[in-house]
């Protein structure tokens, strides 16, 4: 079984590794390729397994993958909610199925909320993160709104998304932050100079999203244009020409390190995360069991300060070409 970590100073407790569920609605792959059958297994196996922080949000699908969380606890049966730590998000607007737009003006929010509550059929969401920054809605009010949320009963913890300092700072100056949720990973490591230290100085925890480095870590990706229409990947700068070849070539370290501990690439990269402080939680995402277990052994990896070392300097930031995400979205991240 995982052992738990702390995310966070308010009582916060979850699984050493979480399960990230967006794949299983959204963004990777396409709807021909989704099982949800395999999906709920895979849910259910990581329950098994001790991996009980599940990571969903409305924008996945929109709102299908909240449902599939929903279906899955209901086939366990009787308190089998009560075994998951469940986080959740709100923050865009939706046309034609697709992000329109950010939107965390206080109804909203609770409109949102409320939505979440019912396709979730639960009466309490564990983890309530903003999805992104509103940069037209002052924070002090989304904070007031989340914390107002917390008092009824309806949310247990606050988080953020992608956020920046001065948002963190203004944020948890109204209402106490459990948990910040941004990419991290071998793979981008944006966060160390600034936000990594702001975070232990508030007592904020750390939930890396993407610690496979979106699967190019493994060693296993594609070119970009090998994936299917509507796949993220297709769109993703480091995949395509001579960023892909030039980090193809980078974490070819990750499965050096892999070869000599027994372990796979994508376990390495987890217990890299790990092996980084116990107030960082990842949530590899997966459809599979397959790859669930093989992200839930990493727990039991050994990494040696030579090992943490030279992961370090073989994927430091200039190793690695091209911007990690492309001008929309990257003007969606608050710093």
């Amino acid at each position: 079984m995982l052992p738990t970590r702390k995310l966070g100073s308010q009582g916060l407790t979850v699984s050493a590794i979480g399960l990230g569920l967006m794949g299983m609605s959204h963004a990777y792959g396409t709807a021909d390729e989704r099982d949800e059958r395999e999906s709920i297994a895979t849910i259910h196996r990581a329950m098994e397994l001790g991996c009980t922080f599940l990571d969903t949000a409305e924008a996945y699908g929109p709102y299908r993958n909240e449902e599939l969380l929903a279906r899955a606890l209901q086939r366990l049966g009787s308190g089998a909610r009560d075994r998951v730590t469940i986080a959740t998000k709100f923050g865009f607007t939706f046309e034609d199925g697709k992000i329109a737009g950010v939107d965390s003006r206080p109804a909203h929010i609770r409109e949102v909320v409320e939505g979440s509550l019912q396709r979730l059929e639960t009466d309490r969401i564990d983890l309530l993160y903003q999805h992104r920054v509103d940069r037209t809605v002052p924070i002090e009010d989304v904070v007031g709104t989340m914390s107002d949320l917390v008092r009824e009963g309806k949310v247990r913890y606050l988080g953020l998304s992608e956020a920046g300092e001065q948002t963190i700072r203004r944020a948890h100056a109204v209402h106490p932050i459990s948990a910040l949720q941004s990419e991290y990973s071998l793979w981008e490591r944006n966060l160390e100079p600034r936000i990594i230290p702001l975070l232990r100085e508030l007592g904020i925890g750390l939930v890396p999203f993407a610690p496979l480095g979106r699967g190019f870590l493994t060693g296993t990706m594609k070119r970009a244009e090998e994936y299917a229409e509507g796949d993220f990947r297709r769109g993703d700068p480091r995949y395509q020409g001579e960023n892909f070849d030039a980090n193809m070539n980078a974490a070819r370290a990750v499965r050096e390190v892999a070869a000599k501990k027994d372990a796979t690439a994508a376990q390495i990269a987890l217990a890299w995360l790990l092996h980084k402080g116990d107030d960082i939680v990842p949530i590899p995402g997966t459809k599979r069991r397959k790859y669930l277990e093989e992200n839930v052994a990493a727990a039991d990896v050994t990494l040696t300060h030579d090992d943490v070392a030279a992961l370090d300097r073989a994927l430091a930031p200039d190793r690695i070409s091209g911007p990690r995400y492309g001008p929309a979205q990257q003007a969606q991240v608050d710093r």
